[in-house]
This record gives structure tokens, sequence and C-alpha cells, in this order.
């Protein structure tokens, strides 16, 4: 079972017939939609060319059904709770609000999924220390630990055997002037409910697609292993 169809078997019928009669056509018609979350605190729209460089890779690499367009819905909007993939990302402040705090808790703890990267690359920059504390409120001050380099989603497509890849701007010294070698997470009853990156993946994919012939190697690969670890975990 896919996540998509565990998601909306834990949201139940009812509460999936209620939703929007687009969201439900969207879930049917494609495996795959992206969907970035905005909050009101702090800046949640950064790396706008992002997303269609990921969305190009999933349809070269795979034969997944994937919607071609960036979806863009508030934390606090029940809607979310359907995706079967989430990206929440800024640089500044992340303190969510009471209907985002639900929707978060209950989205992560049914089997939903959300990709957070910190656009500072700083480990101790306002957004990375602001999002561990909202994490250690809602699920336990133990809950966000280090993935092991041998975790699944390593090699749940592309094969990282050293882990994650490094970014650009950690190896030019922006952020905390640290190469991170490590992704977090939280897991809830064995299933990865939240990966959070401070490598700043992010700006690393956002450039226009058509420059990516001039890279040596296709740098969004890791983002196809993060969705299909996504879709089939």
């Amino acid at each position: 079972m896919n996540r998509a169809r565990f998601l909306r078997l834990m949201l139940g019928s009812a509460a999936f017939a209620a939703l929007p009669t687009p969201a439900r056509a969207q879930a049917g018609r494609y495996d795959f939609w992206f969907t970035r979350l905005k909050y009101d605190s702090g800046d949640w729209d950064v790396d706008a060319r992002m997303p269609s460089n990921v969305i190009t890779s999933l349809i070269d690499y795979t034969s997944l059904r994937v919607d071609p367009t960036e979806h863009v819905i508030a934390l606090s909007d029940p809607r979310m709770l359907e995706a079967p993939f989430c990206y929440l990302a800024g640089h500044k402040l992340v303190e969510f609000n009471a209907a985002e705090r639900q929707n978060f808790v209950r989205y992560v703890r049914n089997g939903g999924f959300v990709f957070v990267d910190d656009c500072n690359h700083d480990i101790d920059g306002l957004f990375a220390t602001s999002f561990e504390a909202q994490m250690a409120k809602l699920f336990g001050p133990k809950a966000l630990n280090k993935l092991p380099s041998n975790h699944a989603l390593y090699r749940s497509f592309f094969r990282f055997p050293e882990g994650p890849p490094a970014t650009g701007f950690e190896l030019n010294g922006w952020g905390d002037d640290l190469v991170h070698d490590y992704l977090k997470g939280i897991e809830i009853d064995g299933r990865l409910g939240v990966l959070y990156s401070n490598k700043d993946y992010g700006c690393e994919w956002d450039y226009d697609w058509r420059n990516k012939r001039f890279l040596a190697e296709d740098n969004t690969r890791f983002a196809v292993n993060i969705v299909m670890y996504a879709l089939n975990s």
C-alpha cells in the first residue's frame, strides 16, 4: 500500500468525501503532486524553481503519474492532510499557530511525510533552532534523531552509500561553514514522517532546468530518492 492510499484510509472516507472536488480528483489522477506548505510565521515562499526541477526529474526517471504543477497549501488547511508529500522550508522563525500545529501532528501521526529544509544551512540559525524547538513541543524532546548512513532513504531509488550528498552551499562555506553528513527525522510507528535537512537542498535544486545539462551529475537525483521513499515506505 502506498502512502497516499494509506493516508486516505487513515483520514477516513467521510473526511475524504468532505474534501473539495478538485482535491479528490487530483488524488485519483496522480501518484504524486508537490505540495508546499505555507505557514504564518517566517518566509515559506523560498526556492521558487526547485519544485519544477524535482517534478521534471520524477518524470524523467520514474514511471509515476506526476502532477506537473506545484501546489501551495496553508498548513492550517485540511486539504494538506491528503497530500502524499509535503515540503516546508524557510530562513526565519517557525512558530506554528494552533491550527497549523493540529494539522502537522495529525498529518505526520497518520502516515504523512514532510520534507523540511533549512535554507540558512545553519544549525544555530533562527529557522533551525525554532523548528527543532517546535518539533520537541509537538513530538517530544527525543523525537528528532539523526538517520544512519544505511537508512532505506539512501537506497530507495538511486544508491547513496555514504549518506546524504553534500550541497555546493556546504562546500562553499555558506551558513555555518560545516558539511552536515547526516539528515534528521521523526519516525512514527516505523514510518519516517518528518525528514529534516540543514543542508539547504532547496537552494541547491533552485535553478533554471535548462542549466541541468551543464552539471557533471544531476544533483536532483537525491530528491527522487526522497519522494520515492515518501511514497513507498
